[in-house]
């Protein structure tokens, strides 16, 4: 239950949080404050609009069979914990103003992997005639966490040549590629912060309950539901299919490469 209310809301911040005027630890733990405070309260009866959850049930992967979440041991038969959520968020700021959000976490999904995707508006006009627009995309920025730290854009170019048509193409700058050496470990850092007293990564005491003050009424929702409200999905897809809705219904999709 601490994903998303820990997490994915540093995650957030990091892209949401303003320039601080220095990276001194509280410098930098007082702007995500600020963006944690700036998030648009849920409201009890908004739940079943901005977030969903779920729970994985038996299946088949890689043509073998799984158990369901319930199945697995030392977990109750009739157990209601959600092994999958996802939340659509606003942060109600000057930059940030009407711009969803949107976080999913899970377990059994098809592959473990964090990346941060932003998905810039289209232009309200195009210089191009139609039939060359028709392949257009969305610009994008992806930022990949795990397993490899890489950043990848993509935009849209013309096609060599005499006709006049427009293809998605991809720029992407890859750390392992860039740089020899072993890539740190996920607690090395903070490990290392820990003996030498940085205390940057870590959450202040206002951090944590700014956090709580966001996921709190949709865990108060989703506590008051039965058993039979939670939607399973399958072991080694992308969630149920109430996520996929959650972000089409404004014309997105997630994406993960």
């Amino acid at each position: 239950r601490d994903m998303i209310q820990n997490h994915l809301l540093q995650v957030l911040c990091m892209v949401a949080t303003e320039a601080p005027v220095s990276f001194e630890a509280n410098e930098v733990r007082n702007k995500k404050v600020d963006v944690l405070n700036a998030i648009r309260r849920i409201k009890p009866e908004q739940v079943g609009d901005v977030a969903v959850r779920g729970q994985y049930g038996p299946g088949v992967v890689k043509e073998k069979e799984v158990p369901g979440y319930r199945q697995e041991e030392g977990v109750k038969p009739d157990s209601a914990t959600e092994t999958f959520a996802a939340v659509k968020l606003y942060v109600d700021n000057w930059r940030w103003e009407n711009v969803p959000f949107y976080l999913r976490t899970g377990k059994s999904l098809p592959e473990k992997t964090t990346v941060i995707t932003v998905q810039f508006k289209p232009a309200p006009d195009y210089a191009f005639p139609d039939e060359a627009t028709r392949t257009w995309q969305s610009n994008r920025l992806l930022i990949g966490v795990q397993p490899a730290m890489d950043i990848r854009l993509r935009f849209q170019v013309k096609r060599p040549g005499q006709t006049l048509a427009i293809d998605p193409v991809e720029m992407v700058f890859s750390y392992k590629t860039a740089y020899e050496g072993q890539e740190p470990e996920a607690y090395e850092t903070l490990l290392l912060d820990v003996m030498t007293g940085d205390a940057t990564l870590f959450m202040r005491a206002d951090q944590v309950e700014a956090a709580w003050r966001v996921v709190t009424p949709i865990l108060d929702a989703w506590s008051s539901e039965t058993t039979a409200d939670l939607p399973t999905y399958a072991p080694g897809s992308w969630g149920p299919e109430a996520a996929d809705a959650l972000v089409q219904h404004d014309g997105f999709q997630w994406m993960t490469k």
